[in-house]
């Protein structure tokens, strides 16, 4: 192997959450998220980068604002276009990999100039909705600032196909996985329905480098993605979605990769993971090698928390049992948070530079965490947290909520008979608006209640699109499927006893929830927008949109959605898709005919006595037979199909598009390109009773001749051909 030198390195700035757009209209902290996005691109150019990857989360909102994709573009473009040429080279199919009107890099472009390539996936907070399924991020992709890849239109069929990019002799696979609901792709992996591809030629020589915006921690049973479900061939995994910056990779010794964790580059709750300093890093890799150079952010609002318990501090002990103590408890607290406030502040000038020292400190944000359970029986007289916060205006940026009092729930409390049950203080503390997500909030809460025609979690499912999403309908939607559907269940009922008529609305209710929390329930499609009336006026009578009777809802909606989930649940598993999938099948490629001389591998045919039974390329959907490859045919057989093949050429198909692109740094050279075609190996039976839980790599086989990856043929189309052979 050739001795690499700095010019074989690929140099990458990783970050991931930037979350543009978070509270701007806030008049103090609304430009934070911009300002800390800017530097991180600023950061790009400096530092002379090859590339940029982003996890996830550029945009707070999936319909950011104009503001916003002003900052983002205008950043964009002052860092990421120049004359500088790219070095990277891209070796894979690009229309495997970016989808739209323009599926290539954008640096490949002969209409751009982009001397640093930005590379995208979706998270959360930016995914895509509406008409036509749109995220912000095909909107900078379509103006050539960013490449969109690792997108998921099938949660419940996933294929990542990587990105293959080369400099000099180091070769980088970069996978991408844009955010899936968590419990969602947890069965998917779970029933092996994502698929990895990997090139198979020098195998060894790739760095394995992957991008993904899932729950990192088990807040759930099935509301994480293990790191024992990615595949143990990756080098490297950024993890996006988690916002407290563990920016220096942990080796995982089971699966033989490392993790990074950047975090986000502004804080979106007044959590003790968001007061951990904000880094982005560098990571160079150089053949198998990489290392990481951690960068703080400079720009990013300084964040001091810290946490008390009352009957812990030794001044305050004693207030407990004394009579008229208000104004004493809360001179103490103003105390612990101005020493917060200068501990903020001098924090920030040790990490900002030396050539302005008379530079002011921002405003920072505060947070002071109170217990004030008394012991013995005694009582403090805690001062309204609104009233305390307001002391602070002209100190502090989040004026609001600088305290949060919380107190353990004592075994001897009783309540009321006609009291809603509410979870323990401790629990409320910590489910604070600005920490979790609205659905974990909205099922902590309905867990001590009960729900009778509503689904639980699918209601807390809709409060999150209203809230995240800004669908204003999305409540109104819901109740209205919800009773929908319930109505009809019980009308296809023949004989309804009044006595268990409740019982029957309870079982419907619990297998709905069943169905949705293991991922078989579609989520409540978006409600329609009947026509505005000729005479409506916005300015006088408000927003048309916002109106109960602007929504059209079809009477064939519940009958539709409950006819899909049940197709789900009861239909059996073969080798096609389910029935809820409507992505048609692609369209099969003809092999192009071997060249003698050339050492390409002959693909065999397989006998038809197999064919009922394996007759798919890198389709998984049977249980019973989890391999990815087509077993080799009896040698009597091959003999019969290769002569026929020699009497019948098949035409060639033809490259698609972009692969004959000329890339910056390659002006003289032919382009080579890697396939996907898959190569004829025995299929294992090991795992004819179970379903593997480990992700199959899918080995690629190169070809010489063929200049772009061709996609698996299809069911329907391998069955056809046989039909006429």
């Amino acid at each position: 192997m050739p001795v690499l030198t700095a010019s074989d390195t690929i140099r990458i700035l990783v970050a991931t959450d930037s979350h543009v757009g978070y509270n701007e209209r806030d008049h103090i902290r609304g430009d934070d998220s911009w300002k800390s996005f800017h530097e991180v691109m600023c950061l790009a150019k400096e530092r002379d980068v090859d590339m940029v990857l982003l996890g996830g989360d550029l945009f707070h909102e999936n319909k950011p604002s104009r503001k916003s994709m002003y900052q983002v573009m205008r950043s964009l473009r002052m860092n990421c276009l120049g004359e500088k040429p790219c070095e990277l080279e891209v070796l894979s199919d690009m229309s495997e990999n970016f989808q739209g009107a323009f599926n290539h890099v954008n640096y490949e472009d002969p209409d751009i100039n982009v001397s640093i390539p930005v590379f995208s996936i979706h998270g959360n907070h930016d995914d895509p909705s509406g008409e036509g399924h749109f995220a912000a991020l095909d909107l900078l992709q379509v103006s050539g600032l960013v490449n969109y890849f690792g997108r998921t239109p099938e949660s419940d069929n996933i294929q990542i196909k990587p990105v293959l990019l080369q400099k000099g002799n180091t070769k980088l696979a970069l996978y991408g996985m844009s955010n899936v609901r968590d419990e969602r792709l947890f069965r998917t992996f779970r029933d092996g329905k994502v698929k990895f591809f990997q090139p198979g030629t020098q195998k060894q020589d790739w760095f394995n480098l992957m991008t993904v915006h899932q729950n990192h921690h088990a807040y759930s049973e099935t509301g994480f993605l293990p790191e024992n479900f990615l595949p143990s061939f990756l080098d490297l995994v950024v993890w996006g979605h988690e916002h407290e910056c563990l920016i220096d990779p942990k080796y995982n010794p089971e699966m033989n990769f490392h993790v990074m964790q950047p975090g986000s580059s502004v804080a979106t709750s007044l959590m003790p993971g968001e007061a951990v300093a904000k880094h982005v890093a560098i990571v160079s890799v150089t053949g198998r090698d990489f290392k990481v150079e951690p960068i703080r952010l400079k720009t990013v609002r300084p964040f001091a928390m810290k946490e008390i318990v009352l009957a812990e501090e030794k001044d305050i002990k004693k207030l407990a049992r004394k009579d008229d103590h208000r104004a004493e408890l809360t001179r103490h607290l103003i105390t612990v948070v101005d020493e917060l406030i200068e501990q903020a502040k001098a924090e920030w000038r040790e990490m900002q530079d030396d050539d302005d020292p008379d530079e002011d400190a921002p405003k920072p944000l505060i947070r002071l965490r109170v217990e004030y359970s008394a012991p013995g029986g005694g009582n403090y007289d805690c001062e309204n947290p609104q009233r305390f916060s307001n002391r602070f205006v002209e100190k502090v940026a989040n004026v609001n909520d600088v305290i949060q009092f919380y107190r353990k729930k004592s075994s001897g409390s009783r309540q009321t008979k006609d009291a809603a049950n509410m979870p323990e203080d401790s629990v409320l503390a910590q489910l604070a608006i600005d920490s979790v997500r609205i659905e974990k909030l909205v099922r902590e809460f309905l867990q001590a209640q009960k729900l009778t025609i509503l689904p639980q979690n699918s209601f807390g499912d809709a409060v999150s699109q209203f809230v995240d999403k800004d669908d204003r309908h999305a409540m109104e939607t819901f109740v209205q499927y919800s009773l929908k559907s319930q109505v009809k269940h019980l009308m296809d009922v023949d004989k309804v006893d009044e006595d268990d008529l409740m019982n029957m609305v309870d079982q419907y209710r619990s297998k709905q929830e069943q169905l949705f929390a293991a991922g078989e329930l579609k989520r409540v499609r978006r409600a329609k927008i009947r026509p505005k009336p000729d005479g409506w006026n916005s300015d006088f009578d408000g927003s048309w949109e916002d109106q109960p009777g602007a929504i059209l809802f079809s009477d064939n909606d519940a009958q539709e959605d409950e006819d899909e989930a049940a197709s789900v649940v009861a239909a059996p598993r073969g080798r096609g898709k389910t029935a809820g999938t409507k992505k048609a099948a692609a369209p099969a490629k003809k092999a192009a005919p071997a060249k003698g001389g050339r050492g390409k591998k002959k693909v065999v045919e397989q006998s038809e006595e197999e064919d009922e039974d394996n007759d798919i390329l890198m389709v998984d959907s049977d249980g019973e037979e989890s391999q990815l490859f087509v077993p080799p045919a009896a040698p009597k057989r091959a003999a019969q199909k290769a002569a026929a093949r020699k009497a019948s050429p098949i035409k060639r198909a033809p490259a698609p598009r972009g692969s004959g692109r000329a890339t910056g740094n390659a002006a003289g050279k032919s382009q080579a390109k890697l396939n996907f075609s898959q190569p004829n190996f025995p299929q294992p039976r090991s795992q004819a009773n179970g379903t593997s839980t480990k992700m199959q790599a899918v080995h690629d086989e190169i070809s010489d001749e063929d200049e772009a990856f061709e996609p698996a043929p299809s069911t329907a189309t391998v069955r056809s051909t046989r039909s006429k052979r």
